[in-house]
């Protein structure tokens, strides 16, 4: 499993495992898998999907800019601002 942190300058929205999760990059969506090699990306507004486990249907977080980092750790997005 992947651990899944998405932060914002306020506060910490979601901390968690999941299997995967797309990401909105400024250069495209990007999927991150457990694993995944080091990667660091700038946020587009948009939708950020979070499959829980294989095969089931996402969970869409709304998003607006930000960075994403990738690490031995897991995956990080620093939002600008998260909608709800």
């Amino acid at each position: 499993m992947l651990h899944f942190e998405l932060v914002t300058p306020a506060r910490l929205v979601r901390s968690e495992q999941v299997y995967m999760v797309v990401v909105p990059g400024t250069d495209g969506e990007f999927g991150v898998l457990e694993g995944h090699a080091p990667f660091m990306s700038t946020v587009k507004d948009g939708t950020i999907k979070l499959y829980k486990s294989q095969g089931v249907a996402p969970e869409e977080i709304q998003v607006q800019g930000g960075f994403a980092e990738v690490s031995a750790k897991g995956l990080t997005v620093l939002a600008e601002h998260v909608e709800g």
